[in-house]
Protein backbone atom coordinates (compact mmCIF):
# COMPACT_ATOMS: atom_id res chain seq x y z
CA UNK A 1 0.00 0.00 0.00
CA UNK A 2 2.85 2.30 0.66
CA UNK A 3 4.58 1.59 -2.71
CA UNK A 4 0.98 1.85 -4.35
CA UNK A 5 0.66 5.43 -2.41
CA UNK A 6 4.25 6.14 -3.36
CA UNK A 7 4.13 5.33 -6.98
CA UNK A 8 1.01 7.49 -7.33
CA UNK A 9 2.68 10.47 -6.03
CA UNK A 10 5.32 10.18 -8.05
CA UNK A 11 3.62 9.88 -11.51
CA UNK A 12 1.30 12.80 -9.86
CA UNK A 13 5.03 15.08 -9.73
CA UNK A 14 5.97 14.11 -12.79
CA UNK A 15 2.53 14.89 -14.34
CA UNK A 16 2.48 18.88 -12.60
CA UNK A 17 6.17 19.06 -13.71
CA UNK A 18 5.89 17.89 -17.53
CA UNK A 19 2.54 20.42 -17.90
CA UNK A 20 2.75 24.13 -18.29
CA UNK A 21 -0.27 25.99 -15.97
CA UNK A 22 -0.10 28.36 -19.00
CA UNK A 23 -3.97 29.16 -17.38
CA UNK A 24 -2.08 31.05 -14.67
CA UNK A 25 -1.15 33.34 -16.99
CA UNK A 26 -5.17 34.77 -16.98
CA UNK A 27 -5.35 34.09 -13.26
CA UNK A 28 -2.17 36.15 -12.49
CA UNK A 29 -2.56 39.12 -15.34
CA UNK A 30 -2.72 41.85 -13.26
CA UNK A 31 0.55 41.08 -11.27
CA UNK A 32 2.41 40.54 -14.17
CA UNK A 33 1.52 43.44 -15.56
CA UNK A 34 2.60 45.66 -12.65
CA UNK A 35 5.84 43.21 -11.80
CA UNK A 36 7.09 44.12 -15.76
CA UNK A 37 6.67 47.98 -15.27
CA UNK A 38 8.64 47.85 -12.50
CA UNK A 39 11.17 45.64 -14.06
CA UNK A 40 10.87 48.38 -16.78
CA UNK A 41 11.25 51.58 -14.51
CA UNK A 42 14.29 49.50 -12.87
CA UNK A 43 15.84 49.23 -16.25
CA UNK A 44 15.24 52.58 -17.50
CA UNK A 45 17.03 54.12 -14.35
CA UNK A 46 19.99 52.12 -15.03
CA UNK A 47 20.11 52.77 -18.65
CA UNK A 48 20.03 56.74 -17.79
CA UNK A 49 22.87 56.98 -14.84
CA UNK A 50 25.11 54.92 -17.71
CA UNK A 51 24.16 57.33 -20.31
CA UNK A 52 26.95 59.76 -18.25
CA UNK A 53 29.37 57.60 -19.04
CA UNK A 54 32.44 59.53 -21.10
CA UNK A 55 31.93 57.16 -23.45
CA UNK A 56 28.50 56.82 -24.07
CA UNK A 57 27.06 57.83 -27.66
CA UNK A 58 24.03 59.78 -26.91
CA UNK A 59 20.72 59.94 -28.98
CA UNK A 60 19.98 63.37 -30.37
CA UNK A 61 16.41 63.94 -29.04
CA UNK A 62 17.33 62.59 -25.79
CA UNK A 63 20.13 64.94 -24.88
CA UNK A 64 18.10 68.10 -23.72
CA UNK A 65 19.32 68.31 -20.58
CA UNK A 66 16.30 68.13 -19.33
CA UNK A 67 15.91 65.06 -16.87
CA UNK A 68 12.92 64.21 -16.55
CA UNK A 69 12.04 64.33 -20.60
CA UNK A 70 15.63 62.85 -21.44
CA UNK A 71 15.11 59.64 -18.74
CA UNK A 72 11.28 59.23 -20.29
CA UNK A 73 12.57 59.69 -24.51
CA UNK A 74 16.18 57.79 -23.91
CA UNK A 75 19.59 59.50 -23.42
CA UNK A 76 21.39 56.52 -24.42
CA UNK A 77 21.05 55.66 -28.55
CA UNK A 78 22.08 52.14 -28.02
CA UNK A 79 23.39 50.95 -24.35
CA UNK A 80 25.35 48.00 -24.22
CA UNK A 81 26.53 46.20 -21.22
CA UNK A 82 30.38 47.07 -20.33
CA UNK A 83 30.94 43.08 -19.73
CA UNK A 84 29.23 42.38 -22.95
CA UNK A 85 29.46 44.78 -25.56
CA UNK A 86 27.71 42.38 -28.63
CA UNK A 87 24.62 42.43 -26.72
CA UNK A 88 22.33 45.53 -27.44
CA UNK A 89 19.73 46.79 -25.02
CA UNK A 90 17.44 48.54 -27.28
CA UNK A 91 17.81 45.73 -30.01
CA UNK A 92 17.01 42.93 -27.51
CA UNK A 93 14.14 44.43 -25.92
CA UNK A 94 12.49 45.70 -29.12
CA UNK A 95 11.61 42.04 -30.16
CA UNK A 96 11.77 39.31 -27.86
CA UNK A 97 10.83 39.56 -24.23
CA UNK A 98 7.76 41.67 -25.40
CA UNK A 99 7.18 40.09 -28.37
CA UNK A 100 7.55 36.59 -26.76
CA UNK A 101 6.01 37.55 -23.70
CA UNK A 102 2.25 38.53 -25.89
CA UNK A 103 2.59 34.91 -27.73
CA UNK A 104 3.25 33.12 -24.09
CA UNK A 105 0.16 35.41 -22.98
CA UNK A 106 -2.12 34.84 -25.73
CA UNK A 107 -1.31 30.82 -25.32
CA UNK A 108 -2.46 31.22 -21.59
CA UNK A 109 -5.75 33.07 -22.28
CA UNK A 110 -6.58 29.78 -25.13
CA UNK A 111 -5.61 27.23 -22.16
CA UNK A 112 -7.85 29.61 -19.64
CA UNK A 113 -10.98 29.21 -22.34
CA UNK A 114 -10.77 25.14 -22.70
CA UNK A 115 -10.04 25.35 -18.75
CA UNK A 116 -13.60 27.17 -18.20
CA UNK A 117 -15.46 26.21 -21.30
CA UNK A 118 -14.11 22.78 -22.85
CA UNK A 119 -13.01 24.06 -26.03
CA UNK A 120 -11.17 26.88 -27.72
CA UNK A 121 -13.47 28.94 -29.91
CA UNK A 122 -13.06 29.98 -33.11
CA UNK A 123 -11.57 33.56 -32.69
CA UNK A 124 -9.62 32.13 -30.06
CA UNK A 125 -7.77 30.08 -32.44
CA UNK A 126 -7.70 32.72 -35.24
CA UNK A 127 -6.81 35.17 -32.54
CA UNK A 128 -3.80 33.05 -31.47
CA UNK A 129 -2.79 32.32 -35.68
CA UNK A 130 -2.84 35.98 -36.29
CA UNK A 131 -0.94 37.14 -33.77
CA UNK A 132 1.50 34.69 -32.86
CA UNK A 133 2.16 34.43 -36.52
CA UNK A 134 2.71 38.42 -36.34
CA UNK A 135 4.88 37.58 -33.99
CA UNK A 136 6.96 34.96 -35.70
CA UNK A 137 7.28 37.30 -39.02
CA UNK A 138 8.50 39.90 -36.46
CA UNK A 139 11.10 37.68 -35.41
CA UNK A 140 12.00 36.06 -38.92
CA UNK A 141 11.98 39.57 -40.44
CA UNK A 142 14.19 40.85 -37.17
CA UNK A 143 17.19 42.31 -39.25
CA UNK A 144 14.62 44.75 -40.93
CA UNK A 145 14.14 46.33 -37.78
CA UNK A 146 17.87 47.87 -37.80
CA UNK A 147 16.85 50.66 -40.16
CA UNK A 148 13.73 51.66 -38.40
CA UNK A 149 13.76 54.76 -36.26
CA UNK A 150 13.42 53.05 -33.03
CA UNK A 151 16.64 51.94 -33.82
CA UNK A 152 18.67 54.85 -35.73
CA UNK A 153 16.92 57.57 -34.20
CA UNK A 154 15.47 57.00 -30.57
CA UNK A 155 17.48 56.55 -27.60
CA UNK A 156 16.53 53.89 -25.50
CA UNK A 157 14.54 54.83 -21.71
CA UNK A 158 11.54 54.67 -20.03
CA UNK A 159 9.41 54.75 -23.19
CA UNK A 160 10.95 52.38 -25.38
CA UNK A 161 11.23 50.07 -22.23
CA UNK A 162 8.21 50.38 -21.26
CA UNK A 163 6.48 49.99 -24.12
CA UNK A 164 8.55 47.24 -25.06
CA UNK A 165 8.24 45.31 -21.88
CA UNK A 166 4.86 45.91 -20.45
CA UNK A 167 2.30 47.71 -22.73
CA UNK A 168 3.05 45.19 -26.01
CA UNK A 169 2.41 42.05 -24.17
CA UNK A 170 -0.18 43.19 -21.75
CA UNK A 171 -2.34 45.36 -24.25
CA UNK A 172 -1.62 43.96 -27.42
CA UNK A 173 -3.24 40.53 -25.51
CA UNK A 174 -6.26 41.68 -24.50
CA UNK A 175 -8.25 40.26 -27.14
CA UNK A 176 -7.19 36.79 -26.20
CA UNK A 177 -7.81 37.82 -22.43
CA UNK A 178 -11.52 39.48 -23.55
CA UNK A 179 -12.42 35.99 -25.22
CA UNK A 180 -11.89 34.11 -22.70
CA UNK A 181 -14.89 35.43 -20.95
CA UNK A 182 -16.81 37.05 -23.55
CA UNK A 183 -16.94 35.05 -26.91
CA UNK A 184 -19.26 35.92 -29.82
CA UNK A 185 -19.49 32.49 -31.08
CA UNK A 186 -18.54 33.57 -34.62
CA UNK A 187 -20.37 32.04 -37.38
CA UNK A 188 -17.98 29.94 -39.72
CA UNK A 189 -18.49 33.09 -43.02
CA UNK A 190 -17.92 35.82 -40.27
CA UNK A 191 -14.81 34.19 -39.40
CA UNK A 192 -13.58 33.37 -42.73
CA UNK A 193 -14.17 37.47 -43.54
CA UNK A 194 -11.95 38.34 -40.77
CA UNK A 195 -9.33 35.90 -42.15
CA UNK A 196 -9.75 37.30 -45.66
CA UNK A 197 -9.17 40.77 -44.11
CA UNK A 198 -6.07 39.75 -41.82
CA UNK A 199 -4.33 38.40 -45.50
CA UNK A 200 -4.96 41.84 -47.11
CA UNK A 201 -3.34 43.43 -44.63
CA UNK A 202 -0.43 41.18 -44.09
CA UNK A 203 0.21 40.96 -47.78
CA UNK A 204 0.54 44.82 -48.38
CA UNK A 205 2.65 45.00 -45.08
CA UNK A 206 4.79 42.10 -45.89
CA UNK A 207 5.06 43.60 -49.36
CA UNK A 208 5.72 46.74 -48.85
CA UNK A 209 8.27 46.18 -46.46
CA UNK A 210 9.93 43.16 -47.81
CA UNK A 211 10.18 45.44 -50.92
CA UNK A 212 11.99 48.48 -49.49
CA UNK A 213 14.49 46.41 -47.46
CA UNK A 214 15.18 44.67 -50.48
CA UNK A 215 15.47 47.78 -52.62
CA UNK A 216 17.63 49.53 -49.25
CA UNK A 217 20.52 46.33 -49.56
CA UNK A 218 20.55 45.57 -53.03
CA UNK A 219 18.59 48.09 -55.54
CA UNK A 220 20.24 45.80 -58.29
CA UNK A 221 18.13 42.36 -57.50
CA UNK A 222 15.81 40.99 -60.08
CA UNK A 223 13.23 42.01 -57.64
CA UNK A 224 13.07 45.57 -57.44
CA UNK A 225 15.87 46.78 -60.56
CA UNK A 226 12.86 47.36 -62.22
CA UNK A 227 11.08 50.10 -59.08
CA UNK A 228 11.50 54.35 -60.26
CA UNK A 229 13.30 55.97 -57.61
CA UNK A 230 13.95 59.57 -56.51
CA UNK A 231 17.62 60.45 -56.18
CA UNK A 232 18.27 62.51 -53.39
CA UNK A 233 21.10 65.16 -52.93
CA UNK A 234 22.47 62.68 -49.88
CA UNK A 235 22.77 60.28 -52.06
CA UNK A 236 19.45 58.20 -51.52
CA UNK A 237 16.81 56.97 -53.47
CA UNK A 238 13.33 57.14 -52.80
CA UNK A 239 10.82 55.08 -54.13
CA UNK A 240 8.68 56.23 -56.62
CA UNK A 241 6.80 52.83 -57.76
CA UNK A 242 5.67 49.76 -56.53
CA UNK A 243 4.29 49.35 -53.09
CA UNK A 244 5.82 52.81 -52.13
CA UNK A 245 4.28 54.51 -55.78
CA UNK A 246 1.12 54.03 -53.97
CA UNK A 247 1.54 55.59 -50.68
CA UNK A 248 4.28 56.92 -48.43
CA UNK A 249 3.27 55.08 -45.60
CA UNK A 250 1.91 51.95 -47.16
CA UNK A 251 3.00 49.68 -44.56
CA UNK A 252 1.53 51.16 -41.82
CA UNK A 253 -2.16 50.94 -43.51
CA UNK A 254 -1.44 47.26 -43.96
CA UNK A 255 -0.15 46.92 -40.16
CA UNK A 256 -3.52 48.15 -39.10
CA UNK A 257 -5.69 46.52 -41.35
CA UNK A 258 -4.68 43.39 -39.40
CA UNK A 259 -4.89 45.43 -36.14
CA UNK A 260 -8.26 46.03 -37.13
CA UNK A 261 -8.94 42.24 -37.90
CA UNK A 262 -7.87 40.95 -34.55
CA UNK A 263 -10.73 43.79 -32.86
CA UNK A 264 -13.24 42.10 -35.03
CA UNK A 265 -12.78 38.55 -33.87
CA UNK A 266 -14.59 39.88 -30.52
CA UNK A 267 -17.75 40.56 -32.12
CA UNK A 268 -19.25 44.11 -31.77
CA UNK A 269 -20.61 44.44 -27.92
CA UNK A 270 -18.00 46.30 -26.30
CA UNK A 271 -16.13 49.05 -27.46
CA UNK A 272 -13.16 47.73 -25.41
CA UNK A 273 -11.17 44.63 -27.35
CA UNK A 274 -11.31 47.84 -30.44
CA UNK A 275 -8.83 50.06 -28.18
CA UNK A 276 -5.90 48.36 -30.15
CA UNK A 277 -7.09 49.85 -33.30
CA UNK A 278 -8.20 53.01 -31.87
CA UNK A 279 -4.68 53.87 -30.26
CA UNK A 280 -2.53 52.13 -33.52
CA UNK A 281 -4.41 54.43 -35.59
CA UNK A 282 -3.49 57.26 -33.25
CA UNK A 283 0.35 56.33 -32.95
CA UNK A 284 0.82 55.86 -36.96
CA UNK A 285 -0.12 59.06 -37.94
CA UNK A 286 1.56 60.27 -35.06
CA UNK A 287 4.57 58.31 -36.72
CA UNK A 288 4.07 59.60 -39.97
CA UNK A 289 4.02 63.17 -39.00
CA UNK A 290 7.15 62.67 -37.18
CA UNK A 291 8.93 60.85 -39.86
CA UNK A 292 7.18 63.72 -42.34
CA UNK A 293 8.95 66.27 -40.44
CA UNK A 294 12.28 64.75 -39.83
CA UNK A 295 12.33 63.55 -43.43
CA UNK A 296 11.63 67.44 -44.44
CA UNK A 297 14.62 68.47 -42.51
CA UNK A 298 16.92 65.61 -43.72
CA UNK A 299 16.41 65.87 -47.90
CA UNK A 300 15.00 69.54 -47.93
CA UNK A 301 13.40 70.35 -51.85
CA UNK A 302 13.89 66.40 -52.51
CA UNK A 303 11.46 65.53 -49.71
CA UNK A 304 9.00 68.31 -51.15
CA UNK A 305 9.50 66.81 -55.07
CA UNK A 306 8.84 63.54 -53.62
CA UNK A 307 5.58 64.39 -51.94
CA UNK A 308 4.49 65.80 -55.25
CA UNK A 309 5.18 62.38 -56.94
CA UNK A 310 3.73 60.11 -53.98
CA UNK A 311 1.19 62.51 -52.77
CA UNK A 312 -0.62 59.99 -50.75
CA UNK A 313 0.09 58.84 -47.28
CA UNK A 314 -2.06 55.98 -46.40
CA UNK A 315 -4.54 55.37 -48.86
CA UNK A 316 -3.53 55.96 -52.18
CA UNK A 317 -6.55 58.01 -53.64
CA UNK A 318 -7.73 58.83 -50.51
CA UNK A 319 -5.56 60.19 -47.96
Amino acid sequence: SSSSSSSSSSSSSILQFGRAPLSLLYDYYTELAFSSIVLSTLLSMHLYRKSFHPNALLAEGGNSGNHPYDFFIGRELNPRPSYFTTFDWKEFCELRPGLIGWMVLNLGMACKQHEKTGRISGSMMLINLFQNGYVWDALYQERAILTTMDITTDGFGFMLAFGDLSWVPFTYSLQARYLVDYDPQLSGCQLLGVLITNFVGYAIFRGANGQKNQFRSDPDAPGVSHLAFLQTKRGTKLLTSGWWGMARKINYTGDWIMGFSWCLLCGFDSIVPYYYAIYFCILLIHRSVRDDCLCAEKYGRDWDDYKRVVPYRFIPGVV
